[in-house]
């Protein structure tokens, strides 16, 4: 995900913004894909290895920017998307109308440029962050998922010590747990059953004829 995170999708309809836009991230080790409109963007943002770093037009041709970002949204995916929109400065409560939206943050026009290299290595960092966390819960999720444990009452039988299973047949107590569990049996003799069966083995030697 390292280098898929450094990928950037500008959405951009002003030629000369998004050019300068594409020179800024490509000279701070970004690659670069561009759209002119939100058709072309959202084409992108379907294709299979897209990027998830999007700085986004909020006005522009076709599909507006607050669309894309409803549309992102709902999907499920396990890679998270940043989104950042570029908007007038002089839009009075356009920032806190992009926030609520859905987007991640915001870059006024005109930006300034260290501004705006710092809020792209925030979206950066937190896309690698939530992807490594995504991959932790699933590696979480599948370790859960081989443990079973045995939970509730087992009917065993109070002479052999044989369980009562689901499908009530008898098994030996090693078996049942074998198969609920993830317990392996290794088999020895305790110094009691030793003890008993040297005695009876004493027994059968001495015994007459």
């Amino acid at each position: 995900m390292e280098n898929r995170s450094k990928n950037v999708l500008i959405a951009e309809d002003y030629a000369p913004t998004r050019q300068l836009l594409e020179s800024l991230l490509e000279t701070w080790g970004y690659s670069v894909t561009s759209a002119p409109d939100g058709d072309k963007a959202w084409s992108i943002l379907c294709e299979p290895e897209h990027p998830h770093l999007v700085i986004l037009d909020w006005m522009m041709p076709g599909i507006e920017g607050p669309e894309i970002v409803r549309r992102l949204q709902e999907r499920t995916s396990q890679e998270p998307y940043y989104i950042i929109v570029v908007t007038s400065r002089d839009n009075r409560g356009s920032a806190a109308h992009v926030l609520d939206s859905g987007a991640d943050d915001f870059v006024g026009k005109p930006f300034d440029n260290d501004e705006l290299r710092a809020r792209v290595a925030v979206g950066h960092r937190m896309n690698c962050l939530q992807t490594a966390l995504s991959g932790h819960v699933q590696e979480l999720t599948r370790a859960i998922d081989q443990v079973k444990q045995l939970e509730g009452i087992i009917p065993i039988c109070m002479y052999c010590k044989k369980i009562r299973d689901d499908t009530d047949s008898w098994q030996q107590l090693e078996k049942y747990i074998t198969e609920h569990s993830e317990a392996l049996f290794s088999h020895g003799v305790c110094p009691d059953c030793a003890k008993e069966q040297m005695d009876i083995f004493r027994s059968m030697k001495n015994a007459p004829g």
